[in-house]
């Protein structure tokens, strides 16, 4: 990292049951003291100056944060100050070296992964940061996910080392962070020690394996000797979703990572030395890990860290925060474009944006109308909009309008050009290579890049099968795109089993295999549909499994479906629509490629229905044919009521619990 890089705290003015950022904090840090932990192995928030109070100083690096501040708006809340920079570059590097000098003593080293489970807050950057620094590889989880999903990233990346916080606070909501690493971890056995850090003044409870990260950082020196490393070495590991049902651990290294991703962020935002670069994106997607990490720190930048929604506590934290920060490129989802232009220009006008030069667009194409109102409201006609394509595969960006020549043309809605050293090529049906323009293909990259994941961790065979056996020579991106007369490329969408909801690609069968863990449910297909603001929605098509007296399907609820959708993946997650009934018609789009069950016979092998029973013994563990009821007619359809008879009340569904086996969805709304 060149010298004058330094982080920026989380973006946003403070609001009620938010912790106060801006520039100099947002939180999670170093305490003015070490408090001792509680006799009751209850861990309490250090003893220093709390933040917000009247009078209170500009929010620091190096201070906890409470749960409620007092609200409070104005000068002196995450004001830049040039005067300070090298001050707050040595409060990260401080921070960075006592927390590699504690991961250290306590054991990680050269070729260990640590999990780090937290919110975007300047503590996740420095703990990444010193994962780095002494050899270790991070593998940082989105702190939406659920306690599965968290478990099986731990268990594939055989981390012995997990670091949190107690609590985050994003758009208002509070989430106990800690009880959910307190639950994976029971069951991934390689886990010895967990770091827990105090996002806000909320006491948590504390296990044999747990440390008070602060206490023990306070003891460290400020002093790190980083490790010596290859080239070639494990940066990170980060997990994306599969057609498969199961995480990809992609593995990026040191030096071609680190190359590329400053590359890409100084020529396609055009960013020049004093620029403040905000990236909107968690630190747990592979956009919060090159462009508010990485690549800013590499160019000596600063950066900024958002921990909210683009409307809490109103449509206009975005600009407010351009205002407040002097943001200079702005860099978002198209997710957060549309959802902010329903709600009109006034909320935008508000606010002094001239200090944005470029604007950016990650995670899926951008429609039209909403490029048209992000160039001509968000950036006043004056800002390019660099519409970016690439994947967590890629480490950085592939596809873009910039660079180019001076006033070069921009088409909307279009990624455009290919950066250097990028060589498109787009794939016919037969496997061969289309050279002519205004054509369409499977989009494939012809030669190695710096950036590129290396392997998928613990299964390099389904990494070469995934990406280089479709085409072979060819590394197959998965998408499909148009190559336009005049050469510019258009992505348009996923060729496999994946959709992609907010930028965030979700396997479908993750999906469907949490669907089907309900009894009630024979079969299930998902398939992604068209959706106004999250670009795909995953509605999920349901074939119920049969009743033990009549050829009718069960009548079940949406809501249990989609209550153990949430359980058993993000916190957030479910089927955009609910479930749909079995006689939903099974018609997908032609040019999707999607595995769909086979029809449910009505003569099929005893199934479990609502209540966990078979159908044919009416037992949980299956066997001969159920005897039949006096008095109760057979018949091949649903019996006919006659008058005079008592209604017979519908079974109540018994309640869905969450499963320890696999994760089974990987998924988030961005909102």
């Amino acid at each position: 990292m060149r010298q004058g890089g330094h982080v920026v705290g989380r973006g946003g003015r403070p609001e009620e049951g938010e912790p106060r950022g801006g520039v100099h904090a947002g939180g999670c840090g170093l305490p003015g003291r070490a408090g001792p932990r509680g006799a009751s192995g209850v861990l309490r928030r250090p003893q220093g100056a709390l933040l917000g109070g009247r009078g209170a100083p500009p929010a620091r690096l190096d201070q906890p944060v409470p749960r409620r501040p007092r609200l409070r708006h104005g000068a002196g809340q995450g004001e830049l100050v040039p005067g300070r920079t090298p001050e707050r570059l040595r409060q990260l590097l401080e921070m960075t070296c006592r927390t590699g000098n504690l991961l250290r003593r306590r054991g990680v080293k050269k070729g260990h992964c640590v999990t780090i489970y937290m919110p975007p807050c300047p503590l996740a950057v420095a703990s990444m940061l010193a994962c780095a620094r002494v050899g270790a590889a991070h593998n940082v989880v989105f702190a939406g996910f659920s306690a599965e999903a968290l478990a099986e990233r731990i268990r594939d990346a055989r981390s012995s080392t997990v670091i949190t916080v107690n609590e985050s606070v994003r758009g208002g909501k509070v989430t106990r962070l800690k009880a959910t690493v307190d639950e994976a971890v029971r069951s991934c056995p390689t886990v010895r020690q967990v770091f827990v850090a105090m996002r806000t003044d909320a006491p948590v409870a504390m296990t044999p394996k747990d440390v008070a990260m602060e206490e023990e950082m306070m003891t460290e020196d400020a002093v790190c000797e980083p490790a010596a490393m290859d080239s070639e070495d494990v940066l990170f590991l980060l997990y994306t979703s599969g057609s498969t049902g199961k995480p990809k651990g992609l593995v990026h290294t040191q030096a071609g990572y680190l190359l590329y991703t400053a590359l890409t962020h100084k020529y396609v935002f055009d960013y020049r030395d004093g620029d403040v670069f905000g990236c909107v994106a968690d630190i747990g997607w592979i956009t919060g890990h090159s462009y508010a990490v990485y690549g800013p720190l590499a160019n000596g930048g600063t950066t900024v860290l958002f921990e909210s929604t683009p409307i809490y506590p109103d449509p206009g934290r975005y600009w407010e925060m351009v205002e407040r920060l002097k943001i200079n490129q702005f860099y978002g989802a198209p997710t957060a474009i549309r959802l902010l232009l329903k709600y009109g220009d006034e909320w935008v006008r508000k606010y002094d944006r001239s200090s944005l030069r470029t604007l950016g667009s990650v995670g899926e194409p951008i429609n039209t109308e909403a490029w048209e109102w992000y160039h001509g409201v968000v950036g006043e006609r004056r800002c390019p909009v660099v519409d970016t394509w690439w994947q967590t595969e890629t480490g950085g960006i592939c596809i873009a309008p910039r660079p180019s020549e001076p006033h070069a043309e921009i088409v909307p809605g279009m990624a455009m050009r290919p950066f250097f050293g990028i060589k498109p090529a787009l794939m016919d049906g037969q496997g061969e290579a289309v050279t002519s323009n205004d054509a369409s293909g499977a989009l494939c990259l012809a030669q190695p890049w710096p950036g590129m994941a290396r392997s998928i961790h613990g299964d390099h065979q389904r990494f070469v099968d995934t990406y280089f056996k479709t085409y072979p020579g060819y590394f197959f991106t998965g998408d499909g795109a148009h190559r336009s007369k005049e050469g510019y490329y258009q992505i348009t969408g996923r060729l496999d089993d994946v959709i992609n909801v907010s930028g965030h690609r979700i396997g479908t069968a993750e999906i469907e295999d949490v669907v089907n863990q309900c009894s009630a449910v024979a079969e299930s297909a998902v398939v992604g549909c068209s959706h106004h603001i999250k670009g795909q929605g995953e509605p999920a098509h349901t074939w119920l499994s049969k009743c033990r007296y009549c050829s009718g399907a069960l009548r079940v609820s949406p809501s249990p479906l989609c209550r153990r959708v949430r359980i058993c993946g993000a916190q957030a997650g479910r089927p955009r629509s609910g479930p749909q009934l079995a006689d939903r018609p099974r018609r997908v789009q032609q040019d999707r490629q999607v595995r769909l069950p086979r029809p449910y016979p009505v003569c099929a092998a005893p199934a479990k229905d609502a209540l966990g029973q078979d159908h044919a013994s009416g037992s949980a563990q299956g066997g001969g044919a159920r005897p039949e009821r006096p008095g109760r007619p057979q018949h091949a359809g649903r019996p006919r009521r006659r008058a005079g008879d008592r209604p017979r009340p519908p079974r109540p569904l018994r309640r869905e619990q969450p499963s320890r086996a696999k994760v089974k969805i990987l998924k988030d709304f961005y909102f």
